[in-house]
């Protein structure tokens, strides 16, 4: 099986912090043990900011830009409220930034609110409501190349080239609206040489993502534009499922529009049952 693709995998507390991650149901069995007028008290701007965020999510399409609020007016005991609330569901992230910065992000247990945080600047943390949050689908476009250059092929290899040629005029060709096309590597016949110069040609991309659903499916941007390596693996954490994906942020990755109407009418029951 070829081995995943990036070179710098994400960090193993990222990687497991799903397992650990706070249910819908927890949160509310959390807040259970807090009195609400306590709450509505000392923690004025983060219960503004959740009703905010549920008016938002409500009227969110997957389609639509994201809406950004941020936790710069918040205090500590009103970020650990909102941390509290939106908990940590499937999906996690880290996106390497220009300067050797990075972003985190984590999508809440309610798919489509994300929490984004930008490293060395502690100031700079927001709830996003939207497909994916907008830093990674920048990433994305900002920080890969638009050519994939093909060199020689090196001896031994098979069937690299074509693939190589396939890749470069798909991704070239590509824009948003269109279908993203997948390649399956777990069905076309490629030999060690070919993975080797494959991973070569394509390079490390700017952003790593984890999810934790069925299973692990982690999805990787190369260094070229419009090109996801995407891999699936079994408990065993052996690929069961490898792709390259050349279209936008696969689709794996997204939140649908039933996600947010679900979100939506969950935290407004958060918000009612609490904080009311």
């Amino acid at each position: 099986m070829r081995p995943p693709m990036s070179g710098f995998p994400i960090a193993e507390e990222s990687l497991d912090a799903a397992h650990s991650r706070l249910t819908a149901a927890g949160a509310l069995a959390k807040l259970a043990s807090l009195n609400s007028i306590e709450l509505a008290r000392n923690c004025p701007n983060a219960i503004a900011l959740l009703s905010s965020v549920a008016a938002a999510v409500s009227g969110q399409k997957s389609d639509m830009p994201t809406q950004l609020f941020g936790l710069g007016n918040l205090s500590d005991l009103e970020r650990k409220l909102i941390a509290d609330v939106l908990g940590e569901g499937e999906l996690a992230g880290v996106i390497a930034l220009p300067g050797g910065r990075a972003a985190q992000v984590q999508e809440s247990v309610l798919a489509g609110i994300w929490r984004v945080r930008i490293e060395t600047d502690a100031a700079h943390e927001y709830v996003e409501v939207g497909a994916i949050p907008e830093i990674v689908r920048r990433a994305a476009t900002d920080l890969t190349s638009s050519v994939l250059m093909i060199g020689a092929a090196p001896d031994g290899a098979m069937n690299v080239l074509p693939v190589l040629a396939e890749i470069r005029d798909r991704a070239l060709a590509w824009r948003p609206g269109m279908r993203s096309q997948i390649i399956n590597f777990t069905l076309l016949p490629m030999s060690a040489v070919d993975q080797a110069f494959l991973q070569q040609s394509v390079g490390n991309g700017p952003i790593q993502l984890i999810s934790r659903g069925y299973g692990t499916c982690r999805v990787l941007a190369t260094g070229i534009r419009n090109v996801w390596s995407v891999q699936f693996f079994n408990a065993m954490d052996t690929i069961i499922l490898d792709t390259l994906e050349v279209g936008g942020v696969p689709t794996v990755a997204l939140a649908a529009d039933e996600d947010f109407w679900d979100s939506a009418e969950r935290l407004q029951e958060i918000i009612k049952a609490y904080f009311e």
